[in-house]
């Protein structure tokens, strides 16, 4: 027999007792993306989790005595999101850049305020990122965490994903301090050993460092080094416009230093042959679409991709100007695809009468895409049985956008929202339930993160805090136009 989760709590949240860890969990009459190999859809089908794992998935299943469950009933149930990228400790500055370009962020981060970031500071943000990514469906994150300055910040990094019931990836950068520095310090060596020697598969470790144009003797080679004998992937940005480029990709192959856990994000501005490179290394692009339609980095290179055969994750970036969930996303990635594709057929007089690329594989792009960048694949990014439990259950019964719930991976990329995740599990654990979070403390991240924004703001000064948030607008020569009400003034 099974027994419902009670929603006795004020709000519908979920009894305790329902929620115990280790206890059964069933979902009953889902539609079911399982994202495995046949891309199979399970209609009306139940899904049990025992222990952190998947037990089985199948209709009408039979579930041992005291089996907890979930009515998922006009529901998807899909695996985990992943997101490749996330410079998680910028969250405290949610939507501050949301008028910057990518130059005014480098100048911010890099040259000016990044600097007076404290590893409390670094602790805030990770932890309201890191609640924020499970509230949406986001069970797996690589925190981009290139602001490290010294190992007390890398700690506090840690710390905050730690604390929060997520799958998480630190990947450890400084970009005040150049990688063969940073990476050769002896405090580094002792800082991966003591946090990630335990196998643990809910915190796993990258190196986070760019190659920038060519210098001749190629100095990131040090850093390289360093990954290769602990036996870590890096993620480098890569191909942002007249920042990383493909003397990078270069270097990079010619010293042997690609590989297939090697994460390219953006990979945007880079020539056919520094894609033939990642291609014949196994590495694999993270696009941030929303992002590089911004802030400039390039065209998202989806149909490149494609035409080359290199595995794709998708990944949000930053909060400092964009949405932190993945519905936003593939919703971005997909419209992105299909916009260059309209625009290049009107070029040439042509009409565009059947797209390449489709709904599912964005779907792919967005679960299956991140767990095999990351290695995780044998573990999540499908629903299988014999897998982790990394589950996420759409489902809103006061909302209007959830019926009629026909093509569902056009529903999951164009008319869900993060709004509309009812359930979260991962690892077998109960994150979020009836729209609730379970077990983050909320009121915490609210408090650290003010204080953060308190002291940040004390730091900049009324004025630059200002002037930050609001960049100038140039002057612009405004030309002839009978149809406007403004003329250039002579």
């Amino acid at each position: 027999m099974t027994a419902p989760l009670s929603s006795d709590q004020p709000g519908g949240a979920p009894a305790a007792a329902d929620l115990a860890p280790g206890r059964p969990l069933v979902f009953r009459h889902a539609t079911v993306l399982t994202m495995d190999d046949a891309h199979r859809v399970e209609l009306d089908a139940d899904l049990l989790i025992s222990g952190d794992r998947i037990s089985a998935i199948g209709n009408n299943l039979a579930v041992p005595d005291g089996t907890a469950e979930v009515d998922a009933t006009g529901g998807i149930l899909m695996p985990g999101m992943i997101d490749t990228h996330r410079h998680m400790w910028q969250t405290v500055m949610r939507g501050y850049g949301a008028d910057w370009t990518l130059t005014q962020y480098f100048v911010w981060n890099y040259l000016q305020w990044g600097k007076s970031f404290r590893p409390q500071d670094i602790y805030a943000g990770n932890l309201l990122s890191a609640i924020e990514a499970i509230d949406a469906g986001v069970t797996t994150s690589v925190d981009w965490s290139h602001n490290l300055q010294t190992i007390d910040h890398a700690e506090a990094a840690a710390d905050a994903l730690e604390e929060v019931p997520g799958r998480f990836v630190l990947a450890y950068g400084n970009i005040q301090a150049a990688p063969w520095e940073w990476s050769a310090a002896p405090e580094f060596r002792d800082f991966v050993a003591r946090r990630f020697s335990g196998g643990n598969d809910m915190l796993g470790f990258q190196m986070a460092f760019d190659v920038p144009p060519a210098s001749p003797d190629f100095p990131e080679r040090a850093a390289f080094e360093v990954a290769r004998d602990l036996n870590v992937p890096v993620t480098t940005h890569a191909g942002v416009w007249k920042v990383t480029t493909d003397d990078g990709i270069r270097l990079m192959h010619e010293h042997g230093f690609m590989n297939e856990r090697t994460i390219y994000v953006h990979a945007a501005s880079l020539s056919p042959d520094s894609y033939h490179r990642i291609a014949a290394t196994g590495g694999s692009a993270s696009l941030s679409t929303e992002s590089e339609q911004s802030a400039g980095q390039g065209y998202p290179p989806t149909w490149k991709l494609r035409e080359h055969g290199i595995g794709v994750s998708l990944s949000m970036d930053t909060s400092v100007w964009w949405s932190a969930d993945l519905f936003s996303a593939m919703r971005a990635t997909l419209s992105a695809d299909r916009a260059r594709e309209h625009l290049e057929a009107h070029s040439r007089d042509e009409t565009v009468t059947h797209h390449k690329l489709r709904a599912e594989q964005v779907v792919d792009w967005a679960t299956r895409g991140g767990a095999r960048a990351l290695g995780l694949d044998s573990l999540t990014g499908s629903l299988e049985a014999g897998k982790k439990a990394d589950v996420v259950l759409i489902k809103n019964d006061a909302s209007p956008v959830m019926f009629p719930l026909l093509n569902p991976y056009g529903h999951v990329v164009f008319q869900a929202q993060r709004g509309d995740v009812h359930t979260v599990v991962v690892d077998g654990r109960v994150v979020k339930y009836d729209h609730r979070l379970v077990g983050p403390d909320l009121a915490k991240a609210r408090q650290v993160v003010g204080q953060t924004v308190d002291y940040l703001k004390g730091e900049l000064g009324p004025e630059a805090w200002h002037d930050g948030m609001h960049p100038e607008i140039p002057e612009t020569r405004v030309l002839q136009n009978p149809y406007t009400y403004t003329y250039e003034q002579e």
